[in-house]
């Protein structure tokens, strides 16, 4: 059984003037086994929130035989582009979970676009070149973040209140618990 803790801090912070609404800014880091963990998508449920998919520019290239992120999170009904911007042909597939889709082959500089219209993990592969793999988590909430390289997120705007709260990294299951965003929290979940 390994342990993961999360420790969040809500941090005060105003939303710009055009919204008279406070909101905290959720600082925290994942860790297992004393070890930061980088990639892991955090998110808190927001039943009410008015549903609104990202308007930005969202990607996820093929490069170097990789696709860049390795993990990306989204609010339902975001559209991704997957560009190919490597020498080779990419076919990039998603049959299990989440979204399903198979955008065929593909040459360099040609792009393909999914939108992520249901929450889930997506599984992302190239069926040409079989060690390819990157993962697409859609939320249907506002609030959420990936951890960084040290295993820090920040959640930005996330009004008072008590929310469950979601985790989910590479290999592992999705985790849940309950978080009170006020002034200064912090607490601790194990991976069963």
């Amino acid at each position: 059984m390994r342990a993961i803790a999360l420790a969040l801090t809500a941090v005060g912070c105003l939303i710009p003037a055009m919204s008279a609404v406070e909101g905290l800014d959720v600082r925290g880091s994942v860790r297992a086994s004393g070890r930061p963990q980088p990639n892991t998508v955090v998110w808190l449920e927001a039943p009410h929130a008015t549903p609104s998919p990202s308007t930005d520019k969202i990607v996820v290239d093929q490069r170097n035989l990789s696709f860049y992120p390795l993990v990306l999170a989204v609010r339902v009904g975001t559209t991704v582009d997957f560009p190919n911007s490597d020498r080779v042909f990419h076919n990039v597939f998603s049959f299990r979970d989440g979204k399903r889709f198979d955008l065929g082959m593909y040459p360099i500089g040609a792009r393909r676009r999914v939108t992520f219209d249901k929450p889930g993990l997506s599984r992302l592969f190239c069926n040409i070149h079989p060690n390819m793999a990157a993962y697409v988590m859609a939320v249907n909430t506002p609030y959420f973040s990936v951890a960084d390289g040290q295993g820090a997120f920040i959640i930005p705007a996330v009004p008072p209140a008590t929310y469950t709260y979601h985790t989910w990294r590479p290999g592992g299951v999705i985790l849940a618990g309950s978080f009170d965003v006020d002034r200064d929290n912090r607490f601790e979940i194990e991976e069963p």
